[in-house]
């Protein structure tokens, strides 16, 4: 269950964390005194307590109450930073064991202090957790800081860096030192003085803007809720006005249907609604998060965030954020970057020109008179569909049972992964919200346990937006094996009481995504900790992988069941799906680019001369942004780049993992047993998914490959002409 160290150095990334203002530090002895023996007020405390229970132990979420929260973080960074003083003044001469494997097992307690916190930050946001993030989060940047700019603790790390012992260990050992020096050399651990200060001191500021930042995003989520009445329902199906009507009902508008501030509510919305008035209210209140002029207005912090990025990687001597961040990633330089974004953006626009077109001939033979607007797109492109395939979206929705494509996920990993999934009975695993179920995943032939998956599929107040993959546990082996604990998050709008939830196709693309998160965790094949850190401009490529198999004829023929009849989805519908499956690809294709540009512009510009709307609106104007569609994350609401610095100056990894899931889906493709032969399966778990980050991405890829990966798969996939 421990946390690798390069996640202790950039908490504010992996967490979410922010706010931060400095934090004194005791002495060594003061700790000592504190930590060596825990105070008798933290022996019930389940928050700092050891995993208990079936499984290998899992976490009390039915026990863990909000008060526990500040205590337990102040006696676990105490602690932590006692064990990291111990390693770093041990008068022995720095070895790997010593030193980089004494790291790798410090600080479990605030590991799992860390476990809760992200289930209150991301699953059970409340005012109240609000308020101690908000005190709590200085404390934590300041702790991290004390690890980073831990000198003693520095130069051991170097010491075996450059030590000949390390042609001697295993290659993981070596990539785990060298990950873990990587972070302190790029983290500050080289400065001095006054500089040193400084750069603990940013990291503290941009904590506490970026957790503001994510906080004023969920405020606007949770406070606009459009309301309608039965006369303003007009084009939307039957499972959309139920699902409607029950999150209204759920909000205390019983006889009203509520449209939410999220993505699962707003595009079927714009998709099906016949109002064109209400899709533009929709739009705009989705589209303007952050961005309304109020107290959760998010133009400054972003100046702000910018800004302090800005100066910190001055400090290091870097030109530029994109420069700094990218140095270990993939694409390693912002030119490399924003050079694949330049090889399809061409493409995209021009596809998006067709769709268009198509679009507003449609609503000219209508009569409607209008000229196609954003809030226009999706509901012209579905009449679009309709003509040019004869594919109607709402009634490919009725095959696509949330249950019922969870299954066909389990299906998948059996055959992949050798991976059988059972439900464990309802109590005896402890979970945070009633509509949490758990799953126990063993190997199917020896019957070994693998671990645990967790399943919080729908939205709901104090749920942050979107859907996400983490682990309460991860398996390692150095130090005595650990079985995973996986859990997948979405936000998908609950079907009515009886009824099954139904979801859109591109929602269910998504779902199969980050089940590929889930199998990337349960896969996992590693002795550390640190192993599990990933490549950001990587580990999107195992997911993307994931959502080919939704495809197959397996999972059509077998799971795809209309909702009512529980008939197979008719073979012509199938066809029809098929045929379409580049449809729409330049609407898909440029509001992603737009948003993954414009991050590498926001990080490679001079912050001073960057105003956050005027900025967005004239590169996007130099970027011929099509008027029809706005950037998938607007600046206001782009969490991705500025509620943490896990994706900053990386959206563009979502295409550069693309580029080696197309690649390897035609490797699949084109093998004896298509996307289930034996041979292809056993490579991609072996190089792909159980390696982690124990080995170079890019020697992995080649070995599962026997190559590089090439762009004109991407090209093909999307149907974009391949110039050659």
């Amino acid at each position: 269950m421990k946390k690798p160290l390069l996640s202790i150095l950039s908490l504010s990334v992996v967490l979410g964390l922010s706010a931060c203002t400095g934090t004194s530090v005791k002495t060594e002895s003061s700790i000592t005194e504190q930590v060596m023996t825990l105070p008798a007020e933290l022996k019930n405390n389940v928050l700092l307590q050891e995993f208990q229970g079936p499984y290998g132990g899992v976490p009390a979420f039915d026990k863990m109450e909000l008060s526990q929260l500040k205590p337990a973080l102040e006696y676990g960074m105490q602690k932590n930073l006692l064990e990291v003083e111990a390693i770093a003044n041990n008068p022995e001469a720095p070895t790997f064991a010593n030193t980089i494997v004494m790291l790798e097992r410090a600080g479990d307690e605030l590991s799992r202090v860390f476990r809760y916190w992200g289930i209150w930050s991301s699953n059970v946001n409340s005012p109240e957790f609000r308020e101690i993030q908000k005190e709590m989060v200085p404390k934590i940047s300041a702790f991290s800081s004390k690890i980073t700019q831990n000198d003693k603790l520095f130069q051991r790390v170097k010491a075996v860096y450059e030590s000949n012992e390390l042609k001697k260990l295993t290659p993981e050992e070596q990539r785990v030192t060298w990950l873990t020096y990587n972070g302190f050399a790029r983290n500050g651990a080289t400065l001095k003085g006054e500089a040193k200060a400084r750069y603990a001191a940013i990291n503290q500021e941009l904590a506490s803007l970026h957790t503001k930042f994510a906080n004023n995003v969920l405020a606007d989520e949770e406070n606009y809720v459009l309301y309608l009445n039965k006369d303003q329902l007009s084009g939307l199906s039957d499972s959309m006005i139920a699902a409607a009507a029950s999150a209204a009902k759920d909000r205390g508008k019983e006889g009203q249907y509520a449209i939410t501030n999220s993505r699962s509510s707003m595009d079927p919305f714009l998709t099906y609604s016949d109002e064109r008035e209400l899709r533009e209210k929709v739009w705009r209140t989705y589209y303007n998060r952050g961005n309304n002029g109020d107290e959760y207005d998010n133009n400054t912090l972003i100046k702000q965030i910018l800004t302090l990025r800005d100066e910190r990687v001055g400090l290091l001597g870097h030109d530029n954020y994109s420069q700094w961040i990218l140095q270990d990633r993939m694409a390693q330089t912002p030119e490399n970057a924003m050079n694949l974004m330049k090889k399809v953006w061409p493409a995209a626009l021009a596809r998006v020109e067709e769709e268009v077109a198509d679009m507003q001939a449609v609503a000219d033979e209508s009569g409607a008179k209008i000229t196609i607007e954003p809030w226009d797109y999706r509901y012209y492109a579905e009449k679009v569909r309709k003509a040019k395939y004869d594919l109607d979206s709402d009634e490919v929705k009725q095959y696509l049972q949330l249950d019922k494509l969870r299954d066909a996920m389990f299906y998948v990993a059996g055959r992949l992964f050798n991976f059988e999934f059972s439900a464990v009975p309802e109590g005896s695993v402890p979970v945070f919200h009633p509509d949490v179920k758990v799953w126990e995943v063993k190997d199917k032939t020896s019957g070994e346990h693998i671990g645990l998956w967790y399943l919080d599929p729908f939205g709901r107040k104090g749920k942050r937006s979107g859907a996400w993959a983490t682990t309460y546990r991860s398996h390692t082996t150095f130090d005595g094996k650990q079985t995973v604990l996986s859990s997948n998050n979405s936000n998908f709008v609950k079907g009515a009481e009886g009824e099954p939830s139904l979801i859109s196709w591109d929602d269910a693309e998504t779902y199969f995504h980050e089940f590929g998160h889930a199998l990337h965790f349960l896969s996992a094949n590693v002795a550390y900790p640190t192993s599990h850190s990933g490549v950001r401009d990587y580990t999107e490529f195992q997911s993307q992988l994931l959502e080919r198999w939704l495809t197959t004829d397996e999972v059509i023929d077998n799971y795809l069941v209309h909702y009512k009849t529980g008939e197979p989805i008719p073979a012509e519908l199938v066809a029809k799906i098929k045929q379409a499956a580049t449809f729409n690809e330049g609407f898909k294709t440029t509001e992603y680019m737009a948003s993954a540009i414009m991050d590498l512009l926001y990080h490679t510009t001079d912050p001073e001369l960057i105003e956050p709307q005027k900025f967005e609106q004239e590169q996007l104007a130099a970027l011929g942004m099509p008027k029809q569609i706005p950037m998938r994350h607007r600046s206001t609401h782009f969490g991705h780049i500025f509620s943490g610095e896990g994706y900053s100056s990386g959206y563009y990894g979502y295409m550069w993992a693309e580029v080696l899931t197309s690649d390897a889906a035609e490797a699949f493709a084109g093998s004896p047993g298509g996307f289930y032969d034996k041979e292809m399966s056993e490579k991609l778990v072996k190089y792909l998914f159980a390696v982690r980050n124990a080995m170079p991405p890019e020697e992995a890829y080649r070995k599962f490959r026997g190559r590089d990966a090439k762009v004109e798969a991407l090209m093909r996939d999307r149907g974009f002409p391949v110039t050659q």
